[in-house]
């Protein structure tokens, strides 16, 4: 490689747009051993880069029985135009093949325990899946749900309609002044 590939490679890294493709090849690279040398240090510098530009945090797999990292992912997820913004996987989540995951998303663990999402699995923006759950294969998840407990196979989870709380009397809206704060009505 000669000065020029890697400077030219070095300003797409910094200044280039997300390349979704490339990320998770890097990515799984990394996690399987299968780059080396001044590779390795350009793959981890890019991953963290794109991390850290995009506010993720997907961390990789456990292995207890070779107590290793490992990659966590049975193939690469179908991330959407919005790319990896916001989304916080914990080590240790499982997720299957063909996985579609939206921005903002939260897999996280909970009392030590990190969720298994199966295959053919979609996960709306914003949504929340904590603990030791198994998501089942062919299964929907709708924007912001909060889901806690396992979802069976060819399942839809969806947030039931908004509620609308009226009150008797305008709330009152608080502006501060000067270190004071002091309600207002509109």
């Amino acid at each position: 490689m000669g000065a020029k590939t890697i400077w030219h490679g070095f300003r797409n890294m910094v200044f280039g747009r997300y390349d979704d493709d490339k990320f998770w090849r890097r990515r799984h690279a990394l996690l399987t051993g299968s780059a080396r040398g001044i590779r390795k240090t350009y793959y981890s510098l890019y991953v963290h880069h794109e991390m850290r530009k995009s506010c993720a945090d997907i961390m990789p797999g456990w292995s207890d029985d070779a107590s290793c990292v490992c990659e966590n992912f049975l193939a690469p997820p179908n991330i959407t135009a919005h790319g990896i913004n916001g989304i916080v996987i914990a080590g240790g989540a499982t997720i299957g093949r063909n996985v579609t995951i939206f921005h903002q998303v939260t897999i996280g663990r909970s009392r030590g325990k990190a969720p298994v999402i199966g295959d053919n699995v979609f996960i709306g923006p914003g949504a929340k899946i904590f603990g030791g759950i198994r998501v089942g294969n062919n299964v929907k998840i709708g924007a912001n749900c909060v889901v806690f407990q396992d979802v069976p196979d060819n399942s839809t989870v969806v947030l039931d309609k908004p509620r609308i709380i009226e009150h008797k009397q305008p709330s009152p809206y608080i502006v501060a002044e000067e270190g004071e704060y002091k309600p207002r009505e509109w």
